[in-house]
């Protein structure tokens, strides 16, 4: 489920769950499982990729409208405590897009400090809306907070998926590298980072994203409560098979 190595102090995590790493109860456990280890551990520095040309389609949407309302109401905590613990890691953590990276996996390569996508590798974008299912605080705050403000109601609303160039255009991502160079790019990103002091680099971080604990610790129990019960409404998971349905159609 999760590849993890040390190269040079830094640790490069590799998430390869199925074909499509898509996010689910387990995964979502035990990447922030993992995150927490590597908290406490030795390490300066973390770059998150996946596999083949697959960063995360995000949400497992069968397993999710398979499971209905008792699996959404544990998967939506479970998927909240993974982007906590990547948003809010102290150390640095750079994104190595290695390929799609769709509304869940979109906003968890935006949980990371730089975020690095490989060209011509797959698109990357916020499709929620597409779905049916709208953005709990966490997530609206981390996307608010990686993309500039101008692009922000475009993508949220638009739901579309952009290839790393125009990505890059919207803010979305940081950089793009040619595929065979994007490992090399993100460790060199994460080294140069990991020579920072850590405890200035962490209380750097712990201010710059602030604002955003602060706007979830205030609106987290309204709006979640609100998102949850649209999630596992009947009408949304129907909602959710039924662009599952099409969009199985056209692949």
């Amino acid at each position: 489920m999760i590849d993890l190595k040390t190269d040079s102090g830094v640790a490069v995590v590799a998430v390869r769950h199925g074909k499509a790493n898509a996010l689910d109860i387990e995964l979502c456990t035990a990447l922030a499982k993992c995150f927490g280890k590597l908290r406490a551990s030795s390490v300066r520095a973390v770059v998150l990729t996946g596999q083949e040309r697959m960063f995360s389609a995000g949400v497992d949407l069968i397993r999710l409208s398979a499971g209905g309302p008792d699996y959404v109401r544990e998967f939506l905590p479970a998927l909240h405590r993974l982007y906590d613990a990547v948003f809010f890691h102290e150390k640095p953590v750079v994104a190595a897009i290695n390929g799609h990276a769709i509304a869940g996996g979109c906003v968890l390569a935006c949980c990371a400090d730089r975020r690095i996508m490989a060209r011509a590798s797959g698109r990357i974008g916020v499709t929620e809306l597409l779905v049916g299912v709208p953005f709990s605080a966490l997530p609206m705050e981390i996307m608010r907070f990686a993309v500039p403000e101008r692009h922000l109601p475009g993508l949220i609303l638009g739901g579309g998926t952009y290839d790393g160039d125009d990505a890059l255009q919207r803010g979305l991502i940081d950089e793009v590298v040619d595929a065979d160079a994007l490992m090399q790019q993100a460790l060199a990103t994460a080294q140069h980072l990991a020579t920072l002091s850590p405890a200035a680099f962490a209380q750097t971080k712990k201010q710059l994203r602030q604002s955003v604990a602060e706007r979830v610790a205030r609106r987290r129990t309204a709006t979640d409560k609100v998102v949850t019960e649209i999630w596992a409404a009947p009408e949304t998971l129907d909602y959710v098979r039924d662009y599952v349905a099409r969009t199985l159609k056209r692949t």
